[in-house]
């Protein structure tokens, strides 16, 4: 929760003082520390039969999903998701991801075990911690553009707009435990994933003019979901794995959050790049046609057509405002569909309230993971 309000701050600090790639460079510290410090304190966990490494696995699950995300992205650069280059590579790439895991079944040292994912609790939790991802990083995408283009909010204001759904999670993650507790792991995951899904529909009524405080609310109830779903998944995904296999199901479930946030970005930044794309076209006639194709590619490069033509281009920037807003709910619609079947997907598989404690043991896990 801290991470995500220091990373944008951090981002529009560096954004309004220096040079862009400055975002990236500020890493390299952060890394290294991380690795001193993982060497210092955390304490180490082996599986007692570790296989070898997988290296043609390794490149098959690259490979595909770069050709994944790069004709996700590439369609809606271009608006045409039936163009040829647009479907082969979508094409490769999911055939290589299903070498991928033809491969990985055959293999008696996979690097990723699909084995695990014939537990409908374990694969629903995955699936859980993905979509959450899928939306923040989606919504992040597209908030940014909301708030710098069609807000005029500077890249630091930016970030501290995202403090109340770092404040969110900070305040209720610690807590979700006594929620579980109460009413379970289903009713809480799919309580968070409902409340996901309706500020993901509220992004879908924002407007030029909407009071800022509005939109803090929604980031607020994001980050309150998200708590809700990330600890109690976060628990049944490392229960649900032999204790030898921690690693793994560490290794698992961060592996998926990371292709949740790039396949939101992917995705819903090309359901965005289109809508706008499609939004804004009828109004850039006047404009060259190397011009016109640039100026349509988003909101920031129309503004910035705009800017270069003066007064001329003065008329571009109201219509350039209206296809963003318009293509904004559009996405934030579609983000929210995806957030209802994740709600649907968790009330169906995981497990519901533990059982009573046994004598004089631990308390005893729901047998759903079975």
């Amino acid at each position: 929760g801290l991470a995500i309000a220091i990373g944008p701050i951090t981002g529009g600090v560096l954004l309004d003082h220096f040079w862009w790639g400055s975002v990236f460079l500020i890493n390299v510290p952060i890394v290294v520390l991380a690795i001193a410090l993982m060497v210092w304190l955390v304490p180490d966990s082996r599986d007692p039969n570790p296989g070898r490494i997988d290296p043609v696995g390794v490149v098959l699950s690259v490979v595909g999903l770069v050709l994944l995300v790069y004709g996700i992205i590439k369609g809606g650069e271009l608006a045409d998701f039936t163009d040829p280059v647009v479907l082969s590579t979508i094409g490769g790439g999911l055939v290589v991801l299903a070498a991928f895991v033809g491969f990985e079944k055959r293999s008696d040292h996979p690097s990723i075990d699909v084995t695990y994912f014939k537990n409908k609790v374990f694969s629903a939790a995955i699936a859980a911690i993905a979509l959450v991802f899928f939306a923040l990083m989606g919504v992040t995408f597209f908030s940014v553009f909301y708030t710098q283009s069609v807000r005029g909010y500077s890249p630091l204001q930016t970030g501290l707009l995202m403090l109340p759904l770092a404040a969110a999670q900070m305040i209720f993650a610690p807590r979700a435990r006594l929620v579980v507790n109460r009413f379970g792991n289903r009713a809480t995951t799919t309580a968070g994933m409902l409340v996901i899904t309706a500020t993901l529909a509220l992004f879908g009524t924002l407007d030029a003019d909407t009071p800022i405080w509005w939109l803090e609310v929604v980031f607020f109830f994001m980050g309150a979901g998200m708590a809700h779903i990330m600890t109690p998944t976060s628990v049944v995904i490392m229960q649900a794995l032999p204790r030898e296999k921690a690693g793994s199901a560490s290794a698992l479930s961060n592996t998926f959050r990371q292709v949740g946030g790039a396949l939101g970005i992917a995705v819903l930044g090309s359901v965005l790049s289109t809508s706008y794309r499609n939004g804004i076209e009828g109004h850039l006639g006047l404009l060259p046609a190397g011009a016109r194709d640039a100026a349509g590619e988003s909101i920031e490069a129309t503004l910035g057509v705009a800017a270069k033509l003066g007064a001329r281009g003065e008329g571009l920037v109201g219509p350039a405002n209206d296809a963003f807003l318009h293509a904004m709910h559009v996405t934030a619609f579609g983000g929210a569909g995806v957030a209802l079947i994740g709600a649907v997907v968790v009330a169906a598989f995981l497990p519901g309230r533990p059982r009573a404690e046994k004598e004089g043991g631990e308390p005893e896990l729901a047998r759903a993971e079975s």
